[in-house]
This record gives C-alpha cells, sequence and structure tokens, in this order.
C-alpha cells in the first residue's frame, strides 16, 4: 500500500511494535508460551511487587489498608481499559460470583438466551434458577443477536468464547442494549487484547488472571444499571460507603454506586493486578490489538487457516500432532477435543514460527 494511508499505516505498525518492544523485556518464559487464555504470564514489575508484599507480611510488616491503594487503582485503570466511569466498576475474586447475583435478581420465569457451548460459569448460575421458572435458551453463537425476541429478559454470553476463540456479535448485542434487552458480557477472554466498550452493555465482568495479566484472585463488574434492580447478596464490609467504617454493626449503609458490590480483596493479587493494568493501559487497547491479532493471523495463514481476527485459535489435531507441540515446549491447552492457542503482548513473530513448525505433518519440508 502506497501513499498517504500506506504511510499512516506504517506509521501505525511501526508504533505498535515499539511499545511491544519497549515491554517484552519484562517477560521470561522457558518456552513457547502460547496459553494466556488459561493462565496470563506477568511481567517483571508485578512479580517485584507482589514478592515484596509477601516479605513485608513474613516480616510482620503488612498493614491491610494499605492494599486499598492498589484496589482503588486497578479500579481506575480497569475503567480506562473499558472505556467506562471507575464509579460503575466493582471488584471481587470470580466472575461466577457476579454472575450468580445477576442471575438471582431476573425475575421469575424469565427467558435467558445464551450461546450453546459457552463457558459454564457463564450459563450455571442462570440454569440453576430453574426451581423459579427461569427459561434458559440456548442458540448457536452466530444466531444470537437474531434470536432475541420480546419476551427475552437477558442475553448472557461470552465475549469471546472458550474453547473456539469465536468472537460475539459485540456490535449487535450492543444495539440490543440500546433497544432495552440487558446483556450480561463475560469478558474474561477478551479485556487485554480486544477493545471493550464496558458502558455499551448492561453488565461485564472480567477476571484477571488471564489477559490482564494477574495472579488468580481478581474480577472486576460493571454495570450501567443506574437504579441497581441486582440485590447485593455478597455485601460484606468492603461494599460500604466508607470501607473502614462499615465493619460492624447496623444499619446498612451501602455505598451509593458499583462498589456496593465490591467484595473483600485477595489483597496480594491486586498488588500484582494493579502493576499489571498499568503496563497494559500504558501500551493502550488498539496496540495491544493490534499485535495479538497480527501475531494470530501471521499463524494461520501460514497454517492454511482462515483469518479469525481472534487472539485465540482452535486447532484441531492428531494425538501426534499435540505430542509434537508439547515436545517442541509449545504451551497451549487442549480444550473440548481441539488444541487452544492464545496470542497476548510477550508473544513474538518467533512463537508464531515455531507454532507453525510443530503444527506441520511429520516429514514434510
Amino acid at each position: 500500500m502506497n501513499g498517504p494511508v500506506g504511510n499512516l499505516v506504517a506509521n501505525v505498525e511501526d508504533e505498535t511494535a515499539a511499545r511491544i518492544a519497549a515491554v517484552q523485556q519484562e517477560f521470561s518464559p522457558a518456552n513457547v508460551y502460547l496459553n494466556s487464555a488459561t493462565v496470563g504470564l506477568p511481567p517483571r514489575r508485578t512479580v517485584d511487587a507482589v514478592r515484596a508484599a509477601l516479605d513485608d507480611w513474613q516480616q510482620g510488616q503488612s498493614i491491610p489498608s494499605t492494599f486499598d491503594a492498589d484496589v482503588a487503582r486497578s479500579r481506575e485503570l480497569y475503567a480506562q481499559l473499558v472505556n467506562i466511569a471507575p464509579r460503575q466498576v466493582s471488584v471481587g475474586s470470580q466472575a461466577s460470583v457476579y454472575a450468580g447475583l445477576v442471575a438471582a435478581s431476573v425475575p421469575d420465569g424469565a427467558e435467558i438466551l445464551v450461546a450453546s457451548g459457552d463457558f459454564t460459569s457463564v450459563l450455571f448460575p442462570f440454569l440453576a434458577q430453574a426451581d423459579r421458572g427461569v427459561r434458559v435458551r440456548e442458540v448457536e453463537l452466530g444466531d444470537l443477536v437474531g434470536a432475541i425476541r420480546p419476551e427475552t429478559y437477558l442475553v448472557a454470553v461470552s465475549a469471546v468464547q472458550s474453547g473456539s476463540g469465536e468472537i460475539a456479535d459485540l456490535d449487535g448485542l450492543a444495539r440490543a442494549v440500546a433497544n432495552g434487552t440487558r446483556v450480561y458480557l463475560d469478558t474474561t477472554q477478551a479485556v487485554g487484547w480486544l477493545p471493550i466498550d464496558a458502558a455499551s452493555f448492561t453488565w461485564t465482568v472480567c477476571s484477571g488472571y488471564k489477559f490482564l495479566l494477574a495472579p488468580r484472585g481478581t474480577c472486576f463488574a460493571t454495570t450501567t444499571e443506574v437504579e441497581h434492580p441486582v440485590i447485593p447478596h455478597t455485601a460484606g464490609w468492603y461494599a460500604g460507603d466508607e470501607v473502614w467504617n462499615s465493619i460492624y454493626g447496623t444499619p446498612l449503609r451501602l455505598a451509593d454506586d458499583a462498589r456496593r458490590f465490591d467484595v473483600s480483596p485477595a489483597w496480594f493479587s491486586w498488588v500484582g493486578q494493579a502493576r499489571s493494568l498499568e503496563l497494559l493501559v500504558g501500551i493502550g487497547r488498539s496496540h495491544l490489538h493490534r499485535h495479538a491479532t497480527r501475531l494470530a493471523a501471521e499463524f494461520e495463514t501460514r497454517a492454511g487457516l482462515p483469518v479469525s481476527g481472534s487472539a485465540i485459535v482452535s486447532l484441531e489435531t492428531t494425538e501426534d500432532a499435540a505430542e509434537r507441540l508439547r515436545q517442541a515446549g509449545i504451551a497451549c491447552a487442549q480444550r473440548a477435543g481441539r488444541t487452544r492457542v492464545s496470542f497476548h503482548l510477550h508473544n513474538t513473530l518467533a512463537d508464531a514460527d515455531e507454532l507453525v513448525s510443530a503444527c506441520a505433518p511429520a516429514g514434510s519440508a
């Protein structure tokens, strides 16, 4: 591509490469790590901060209230990453807890629309409401938006499918919200590489230990429902308007924003989450997206696969091929009878090359 447009594209690509290269030295995998969809790799700054916090704990110098700064900083940075106000972000430890809160709030007899084969932490909380007459209707992911009907109370779906890497019709779901349908969107396999505008959806939930590069034990939820129809069943002292003045006694005094859904934080995990989010936000979500999808597309093209536009690629592999991946030192996952690989900011073109070579049939040149 030549001319001004070509120069602009080249400049953007150069900027992405420069931003990614500036932080890749903070990662030190001992293998070809293509498994961020299972567990994200922490950058050095995150590991150093968590180790320092653990040292303080070991030495009896941890002060619980000091961890609030990491929680608050994480909330602010996550809000930037998903383009929503911090007061609309709550913090917890597990995605299914938030799914359970939303599921418990739906009216008796409501219809919930879901995608077939989605992650069970999205599905189970709603299926568990069957005794109240709540009906869960399954359709294929590609048919989801078109299957919304007037009696559909809420759509519950993952933005990116854990098993296949397939991306939901996010624009279509956003239009559905604008037209009055509630959407609960699990973004665990998306935020960190795929730009998500959380304000376009009724609820979003994201665990932090994958593409947000945190220790397991952090989770974010966002909501655009101003009147809070969801009852904060998990409310504890950390959901209080003034946290350290909400430890004992009545009356109920919850925060008047999304913090009313906060769960007491797993302290050391939030130390790591804050540092990882600083890195991710510093790079910028458009650059994170461009880098990860470019590597995935490079592999897909060379492997003769259609370019999916996702950072997560699902491969149909034989037992021999899976063994070759293991022998080549390529960290990946087996999901739904297929091999799943995922690309993130620590990965390079050399990783894609290694994957292509390992996937090639035995004896091929």
